[in-house]
């Protein structure tokens, strides 16, 4: 990839994004605003399959959008617009309208513009019924006020933003789990207050409204020194992507309480320290915050309803995430 970066290219390896400054050099200095754009691409994985089983594909297309603008952000980008490639054995209008409906109402809530997509039938590569699904989102943010956790430091605040289930994550883990214990979908269960396919196919949380809000009120102060999307590889590699080789983050894990599919899961049989690895456990996204800013950050985070609370803290180390 090295290769092909120009002087344009902000170098950041571990980022959840990649930046491409639109100015550079003297014609920087000529603009009142330089700008670096983002971008990003995920998909929602085996994710599909369970929707694709219980005919519930409206949020699958959510899905799509709040992977990519779920990670676009965590640099403090602004969303501007989102692609999609649909991937199909046959086109079945009705089906693919449930999920491009899906991923209008994802971008509306990212206030962004669903610009276009491209819909591919391939019989020979999808089964029938079958289908794949993979996004791109393209963002901008000021030049000079990216936030790339290279400003964490021993101290800072770690405050979790809930998630409202498993999102997009570990769900081949979890098929194969559903397939072992042999559980339905269908059937409701009252500890879930649901039924399991409710509770393991609602749509991922979109964060970009409340983090940007918080954002919009700290224009000039360095306030939110880093920022995590809790994705695959759970809580320990997302939040150690934004740590650097100076700190170590403790977090513990009896500060919040989990949806209660975790529970569920836990109770029938998922090793704890598996589900840490593989999904959010209940906190989607993450923001290193200054100590002395933790206290107003809450407030705001409250006033957008986003129900922060504080999951841990930075301390000297090694790049390190330690769960207690």
């Amino acid at each position: 990839m090295r290769r092909t970066h120009g002087r344009r290219v902000v170098s950041k390896p571990e980022a959840f994004v990649g930046m491409f400054q639109l100015n550079d050099g003297e014609r920087a200095s000529r603009c009142a605003r330089p700008v670096t754009l983002v971008a990003c691409a995920d998909g929602v994985g085996t994710k599909v399959l369970l929707g694709v089983k219980a005919k519930r594909l409206h949020g699958l297309g959510v899905d799509l959008v709040a992977m990519n603008v779920n990670d676009l952000i965590t640099c403090g980008a602004r969303p501007l617009f989102f692609l999609d490639y649909i991937a199909v054995h046959r086109l079945e209008p009705k089906r693919l309208l449930e999920v491009i409906e899906g991923m209008s109402e994802g971008c509306r809530q990212a206030e962004c513009a669903l610009l276009g997509g491209e819909t591919a039938q391939m019989p020979d590569m999808y089964a029938r019924g079958q289908f794949d699904l993979a996004g791109f989102a393209v963002g901008v943010v000021q030049q000079g006020r990216a936030i790339d956790g290279e400003g964490v430091a021993p101290g800072d605040v770690l405050i979790g933003l809930p998630s409202n289930g498993l999102h997009s994550n570990g769900y081949s883990l979890l098929r194969k789990w559903l397939a072992r214990r042999q559980l339905k979908l269908n059937r409701h269960y009252d500890e879930l207050g649901e039924t399991l396919a409710d509770a393991v196919l609602r749509p991922t949380k979109i964060y970009v409204p409340d983090v940007l809000a918080l954002l919009d009120g700290y224009r000039i102060k360095r306030v939110v020194t880093g920022m995590a999307h809790i994705t695959g590889g759970g809580l320990p590699d997302n939040v150690g992507r934004v740590l650097g080789n100076r700190c170590s983050a403790v977090i513990e894990t009896g500060s919040w309480k989990p949806p209660p599919i975790y529970a569920f899961m836990r109770k029938r049989g998922m090793k704890r320290a598996e589900m840490f690895r593989v999904f959010n456990m209940g906190i989607g996204f993450v923001l290193a915050v200054r100590p002395r800013y933790a206290k107003g950050v809450l407030a705001r985070l409250e006033d957008c309803r986003a129900s922060p609370v504080v999951i841990g803290s930075m301390r000297r180390g090694t790049g390190k995430v330690l769960l207690r």
